[in-house]
């Protein structure tokens, strides 16, 4: 390796992010579900020849982390560098080998350079459907992957530039909506042809060699800064529990979530060998699910600030036994992977809390907050609603927590517009709005969930899956827990009930389904919550005047 001039390096740095950029902006520009190009359920990056990750799009999910790797890495392995010619395009989601639910499917190609392999284009998206019996989020009907869809491990859906017609009509022949899936299919394929077009561009510029030295460097600079950080911390083991409250299943049996970090000078080691055993519902994702929980906490709290590639994350080390829900053997079910993901990471981060008080805020939502309708319209085509949405972020050492924001797990993604969904499916949205004391009550509040209710025009099902019912976003220091996550079901006949999970709810034309999602955690004693603060939160509608009991009655009434 050389040393590189630092300009060298900088354009470097910024071009190879700038392609992941642009891999994204094709993505979304041609892509046909709303997962894609309205929520953003997806990441885009460029891997070098070892599959090790050398940029990721901004805005890309957190719990994609940088794991666009093994999905590259087992192509590598069963066709070899050699095996791979220019126009080849692979298509990937095995279950266990990317440890997701299948509708995260993997497309990739690789960047030659001089006749050599340099790299790779890779892009994971959310399909709308992947076969199988689930239809939508939230399903808890499968006990193994068989029957959550097709699973496609390293299948080159492009040799040398020509389709293959025989993969392409198996996948058409078992999506429920095929024009969806084939159309984001080849929105990825795109992306990966802008990603390769740009690196190639780039190593032809300034050289393979030169290029490699910069992104080595990058990588460098990139462990350097999180040593830095995790130096600051005290060195110990610290240990934090919580629960979820149940696998969809069995719902009285709570599950368990134990993490214990160790701090050793410039290392931090996540251990997860206490975790909750794997279990027979789909709450369960491979060593994917663990190691994306653990690098979005670290990055979180050591380079929140920095563009993803593989030196971020050399400073932490992952202990993940076989068999935990985080980390299921097959065939086990993957269909609600991420699930339990945002109460791993603030477990994470609730163990850290004593030893860096001043950098870790209360417990957030907690849940992937999403919901599922789906049916058949009048003429008989299916439709298929999903979207998601936000809750309360905890309050934190220095401000109140963000309101109506999505999981710490999905980070820039966007809820769909309410006025595509009504024009597209068959319901109205009667009302989308914060949800009042719904923020623990500290020094610094909690942010507010929402409250979001959806009118059905015609017959229809749905899938109801919630985290957090029982196990409420806890605050620190004092301050108190955030509102809980409620769904209520509102029939047209007036009767009403509250759904935790289930799967395929039967619902008619006038039936109601309400979601009020949690509230972030309060940081810090209520009490001492100044009053001008108040006042704010009262006067727009954040905290009522029943709310205010929980600060302090004298401080109430003088508010």
């Amino acid at each position: 390796m050389t040393n590189p001039h630092p300009v060298t390096v900088e354009v470097v740095r910024n071009a190879v992010v700038a392609y992941a950029d642009e891999m994204a902006n094709v993505l979304a520009k041609s892509a046909y579900n709303m997962m894609i190009y309205e929520v953003r359920d997806y990441c885009c990056g460029l891997l070098d020849a070892n599959a090790q990750m050398i940029s990721q799009n901004r805005g890309g999910l957190p719990i994609f982390l940088a794991d666009l790797g093994p999905a590259v890495e087992d192509g590598i392995q069963r066709y070899g560098l050699d095996g791979f010619v220019p126009g080849d395009v692979m298509i990937m989601n095995h279950g266990g080998v990317c440890g997701q639910h299948l509708n995260n499917v993997v497309v990739y190609a690789p960047c030659f350079h001089d006749g050599k392999i340099a790299g790779f284009a890779a892009t994971r998206a959310h399909w709308v459907d992947i076969g199988g019996v689930r239809q939508g989020f939230g399903s808890s009907a499968t006990t193994d992957i068989f029957g959550e869809g097709l699973q496609l491990r390293s299948l080159k859906i492009y040799e040398a530039g020509k389709r293959n017609e025989t993969l392409w009509q198996i996948l058409k022949d078992n999506i429920r909506f095929p024009e969806a899936s084939l159309g984001d299919l080849r929105a990825q394929v795109a992306a990966c042809s802008i990603g390769i077009r740009r690196y190639g561009e780039l190593l032809s510029r300034y050289g393979r060699q030169t290029v490699e030295d910069c992104v080595a460097v990058v990588w460098d600079q990139a462990e350097a800064a999180a040593r830095r950080v995790v130096e600051q911390i005290p060195d110990g083991e610290y240990v934090a529990e919580s629960f979820l409250d149940n696998d969809g299943r069995n719902l009285d049996q709570r599950l368990r979530v134990k993490v214990k970090v160790t701090v050793s000078g410039a290392r931090m080691t996540v251990d997860f060998s206490e975790m909750q055993k794997q279990v027979i519902s789909p709450l369960n994702s491979g060593k994917s699910g663990g190691i994306a929980a653990a690098r979005v906490a670290f990055k979180a709290v050591t380079s929140p600030g920095l563009d993803v590639n593989e030196g971020c994350f050399r400073p932490l080390d992952v202990i993940l036994p076989e068999g935990t829900m985080l980390s299921a053997q097959p065939p086990a079910a993957l269909g609600l992977w991420s699930i339990a993901l945002p109460t791993v990471i603030d477990t994470i981060l609730k163990a850290l809390a004593p030893a860096i008080p001043t950098r870790i805020p209360a417990a957030h939502k907690g849940d992937m907050g999403g919901c599922s309708f789906f049916g058949f319209r009048p003429d008989g085509s299916r439709f298929l609603l999903m979207n998601i949405f936000g809750g309360g972020w905890g309050g934190r050492p220095d401000e109140d927590g963000e309101s109506a924001s999505v999981s710490i797990c999905q980070g820039d993604v966007r809820n769909t517009p309410v006025e595509l969904q009504e024009i597209k499916y068959p319901f109205i949205i009667e009302e989308h709005g914060l949800r009042p004391d719904s923020g623990g009550a500290g020094r610094y509040r909690g942010g507010l969930g929402v409250v979001l209710t959806y009118r059905c025009l015609q017959k229809c099902r749905a899938n109801i899956n919630l985290e957090r019912l029982t196990e409420p976003p806890w605050g620190l220091h004092g301050g108190q827990a955030g509102a809980i996550n409620v769904a209520i079901i509102t029939h047209a006949d007036g009767e009403q009930r509250s759904v935790r999970k289930e799967t395929e709810i039967d619902l008619g034309p006038g039936d109601r389904v309400s979601f009020f999602t949690a509230g972030g955690g309060g940081y810090g004693d209520p009490k001492l919550r100044r009053k001008e603060d108040l006042q704010t939160d009262l006067a727009e509608g954040f905290v009522t005047r029943e709310g205010l009991a929980d600060y302090n009655e004298s401080t109430g009434a003088q508010v």
